[in-house]
């Protein structure tokens, strides 16, 4: 079989979906099937590797922390896609890139699926909110309803990462909804007796309670509520507590800043060796995840995989995966709420909440059973 993928969240410094491509090209790969990877880049060009193809499209960058791409070259997608004559097309994109997919499959007879990685709606509404009150709010919710509704409902399938975000699109008029939890690389994002090194290589002392943020610094991740709360527990606690953050983008100042006031923060902007990253979770006691509108949360997944628990604020998407007592969570969006279930988890068992929540995902969420439930779909309308 040969799958395509088609998506503009794909970056040398992006995360989640282009985790969950590479991932799904290991896959296919290891398994006989061919993959297509359509992606926005800096220059025209195609990569090709034994059963992979990767066509970057020269497209303008839209920022220049993350490195994300628009990709609005249209008539090179189709080229491609008429070339490569792929068996299954699946687009990570709710924008033109996704109409794309649609119309070109419907020309060359070929299914296409989406897949609803970020529940973007979110962040529009909450603008509007904030700036035109409740009136425009509730006009643009209907207008956000309505152009979901038409654009998912045109493809064959709909993977979405979440039942809470699954029952979401189905009360909105989505017909077509199939739940596809991501997954973890268990090989990799395990259990180890690693920590002091790794700590000791980043200049970390041995006597703190080392707190971990991965993801975009961007602020539909509420990372502002994180920086505050940590600045709280400084003042509360000296001494006690380091941040290790893993991540760029617009807030990269704020780090700055945070480095220079706190005197402990480690920051690095990427980590694109997963060997690498996995050592850095289980170098922290807890991992924060300060997102209130994750649609799954893959960087929690993967922290309690390798034995770090997870503390965040309740009301996410994210609830769900978490394997370990959420009763110390934060019951509000706020730092002093952040920076109160910290303190109050700090003081828990962790090393039994880290064992506890890494079985249960290694048992549940590898990559293989990802993957095969996927591609038992591709295969289904692709017959």
């Amino acid at each position: 079989m040969k799958v395509c993928d088609l998506t503009q969240f794909y970056s040398p410094f992006s995360g989640g979906v282009k985790r969950y491509v590479e991932e799904k090209r290991k896959y296919a790969n290891a398994l006989g099937h061919e993959h297509i990877l359509i992606v926005p880049g800096k220059r025209t060009e195609k990569i090709e590797t034994p059963g992979a193809k990767t066509f970057l499209i020269g497209s303008p960058l839209v920022s220049r922390t993350s490195r994300y791409r628009a990709l609005f070259n249209l008539n090179a997608v189709e080229e491609i896609l008429e070339r490569e004559q792929p068996d299954v097309i699946e687009s990570s994109d709710p924008y033109q890139i996704a109409w794309k997919a649609i119309v070109s499959g419907e020309a060359l007879r070929i299914p296409v699926v989406g897949f609803y990685h970020s529940h973007f709606p979110d962040a529009y509404l909450r603008t509007t909110m904030k700036y035109l009150g409740e009136t425009a709010t509730n006009v643009m919710m209907e207008v956000a309803k309505n152009y979901v509704r038409n654009l998912y409902n045109h493809f064959r399938r709909t993977f979405v990462p979440s039942m809470g975000l699954a029952q979401v699109l189905s009360d909105w008029g989505v017909e077509n909804v199939v739940l596809c939890e991501l997954g973890v690389d268990v090989a990799v994002f395990t259990q180890a007796c690693d920590r002091a090194a790794t700590r000791s290589g980043f200049g970390i002392p041995k006597d703190r309670f080392v707190l971990l943020y991965v993801g975009r610094l961007a602020r539909e991740k509420n990372v502002k509520t994180l920086f505050k709360a940590f600045d709280l527990l400084c003042e509360e606690a000296p001494g006690r507590f380091h941040l290790f953050i893993v991540g760029d983008g617009n807030y990269r100042d704020e780090v700055l800043e945070l480095c220079k006031s706190t005197r402990a923060t480690t920051w690095l902007r990427y980590c694109s060796n997963q060997q690498e990253l996995a050592r850095i979770y289980r170098a922290a006691d807890l991992f924060v995840h300060p997102g209130v509108q994750e649609t799954f949360g893959l960087v929690a997944l993967e922290s309690q995989a390798c034995g770090t628990p997870v503390v965040g604020i309740h009301g996410s998407y994210m609830d769900r995966i978490i394997f370990a007592d959420q009763s110390h969570w934060a019951r509000e969006n706020s730092p002093e709420s952040l920076a109160a279930a910290i303190q109050a988890m700090s003081g828990t068992n962790l090393e039994a909440a880290g064992n506890q929540a890494s079985q249960r995902v290694i048992q549940r969420y590898s990559w293989r059973k990802v993957f095969d439930r996927m591609f038992e779909t591709y295969q289904q309308i692709s017959a």
